[in-house]
């Protein structure tokens, strides 16, 4: 596998990870976040640039994005255990449900056109951009989480969506514990929960899926995940987040909102421009 690999194919490959490495980290450390929704859209123009056929180009980001998403999610949960805001009902409730969506989504992704996957971004994203630039959190379904059921039901949502856009599942479930009342804390905290339960079930279930297509992924993916990807974004983006991070502290709060959510929804557009043009 790595015999055959072109030198200048290798190096054209690191070069562009490590530029999106350098982007990505920037946007997550000024927008406060290291999901799918700055790293699929900083992969889709990367692996545009290398020349990836559109027929997979969608799967290798979502599939790549989750595996990077994996240690800053273990990070992060890490850090809110250790402060006790999480709600451990709650995760109980999510975690089959969460891991059935994922493997359904995984399902979904083997077999679905790369314009299906990009419209599932574009809503998603588009969705979490408008209620950024809305910019408020004291929306309510109810007072009190619903019945089991629902909970169930809501985590099996979860786990698709994101495995279909790659992202942790971070904002979609903040925003659901949000429209039923619990605190924005309590929310974040057990959000990191779930951000752990879903990439890894997600990232072997993309690998698996994109095995038949490895002779147009680029060299040294596994399935519909880029190692190469991975190693070069992974690191550098947690090196350069920081310098983002600073530009944020040097913009309120609701300049931050507004810019996250015109940003989100220049991302959805820019999606949306790549499926009608087909």
């Amino acid at each position: 596998m790595f015999s055959n690999v072109p030198v200048q194919e290798l190096v054209l490959l690191v070069a562009a990870m490590l530029a999106g490495g350098v982007l990505t980290g920037l946007l997550a450390g000024l927008f406060g976040i290291g999901g799918g929704g700055v790293i699929v859209p900083v992969l889709y123009e990367v692996f545009g640039f290398l020349g990836v056929d559109d027929s997979v180009r969608m799967q290798l980001c979502v599939g790549t994005s989750l595996a990077i998403i994996i240690p800053t999610a273990m990070a992060s949960h890490r850090t809110h255990i250790a402060k006790g805001a999480s709600l451990p009902g709650v995760l109980a409730k999510w975690r089959i449900p969460a891991i059935i969506g994922i493997i359904t989504g995984s399902a979904i992704a083997a077999v679905a056109a790369g314009w299906v996957l990009q419209a599932v971004f574009v809503a998603v994203v588009s969705l979490l951009g408008l209620k950024s630039l809305i910019g408020r959190n004291d929306i309510r379904i109810a007072d009190h989480l619903p019945s089991s059921a629902m909970m169930r039901f809501y985590g099996f949502f979860i786990g698709l969506a994101s495995s279909l856009v790659g992202i942790s599942g971070g904002g979609i479930s903040t925003n659901i514990l949000l429209l039923y009342g619990v605190p924005i804390h309590a929310a974040v905290a057990t959000s990191a929960g779930i951000g752990v339960i879903i990439p890894i079930p997600g990232v072997i279930g993309y690998a698996i899926a994109g095995w038949p297509h490895l002779s147009e992924l680029p060299p040294l993916s596994i399935g519909y995940v880029s190692v190469i990807g991975f190693l070069c974004i992974a690191p550098v983006a947690t090196l350069v987040a920081p310098y983002g991070a600073r530009l944020a502290h040097r913009l309120s709060r609701r300049h931050l909102e507004i810019g996250f959510g015109l940003f989100l929804l220049l991302i959805g557009a820019r999606f949306l421009v790549a499926i009608i043009r087909g």
